[in-house]
């Protein structure tokens, strides 16, 4: 497990950093797809684990979700507009529908699980300010931590291109975002934070908060 930032570390995942997990204090926040449920447990063996909450109800984010909080007896919390999809869960995540996320609701979702704590903008996960940024979906929250200047941003942005697999910060594909005017103004919003340490859903961590305001003014100019 890698020290990103005090109380921060990022899981290991195959590929390096194809399925982003961290763990925020005692809280880990995603969990991947279905497949990574052993990966993770063993990640998180001799550490006490308070909650488990997700960003956003998609199968590459949930996939473990209903086995992890199982296994380790933990809540689950979730955005209000994602609940309805984190608790049914199997192909119910709500992206757009094409060839690819029918394949991903398929192969990657795991089964629901129920919601304990439902996360709203200024709650607090441990050291963590709940933002609400919906776009990529309904229900997508992102984590700042002001003191420090840390954000998780979960698929606001990517850290690396989903499809082409082309290093550097993107916005989400809109194949898999069912409202990308709304994740345009998400983006802006963290981008204005001038985070000094970003951490995306896929993608590897920036420290550079330049990279998230050119990728931002990039896509609203492809917008226009």
């Amino acid at each position: 497990m890698e020290e990103l930032a005090s109380d921060l570390h990022l899981l290991p995942s195959r590929p390096a950093f194809a399925f982003n997990c961290y763990l925020a204090g005692p809280v880990l926040i995603d969990a991947g797809t279905r497949w990574a449920r052993r990966r993770i447990l063993r990640s998180l063996a001799g550490r006490t684990i308070t909650a488990h909450a997700i960003t956003h109800a998609h199968s590459d984010h949930q996939g473990s979700s209903a086995a992890v909080c199982a296994a380790l007896g933990i809540p689950y919390w979730v955005g209000e507009r994602d609940v309805a999809a984190a608790q049914a869960g199997g192909p119910a995540v709500a992206t757009p529908r094409n060839a690819i996320t029918f394949l991903q609701g398929h192969l990657w979702a795991g089964p629901g699980h129920p919601v304990e704590r439902v996360l709203a903008e200024g709650e607090q996960v441990g050291a963590f300010t709940v933002l609400e940024t919906p776009g990529h979906a309904a229900g997508h929250v992102s984590l700042w931590r002001e003191r420090d200047r840390v954000l998780i941003a979960g698929d606001v942005f990517f850290g690396r291109h989903p499809l082409s697999g082309r290093p550097g910060v993107h916005p989400p594909p809109d194949a898999f975002t069912p409202d990308p005017a709304a994740n345009r103004l998400a983006m802006r919003r963290l981008a204005e934070l001038r985070p000094a340490l970003s951490c995306f859903g896929h993608g590897p961590p920036v420290r550079d908060p330049g990279l998230l305001m050119a990728c931002v003014e990039r896509s609203e100019a492809q917008a226009s």
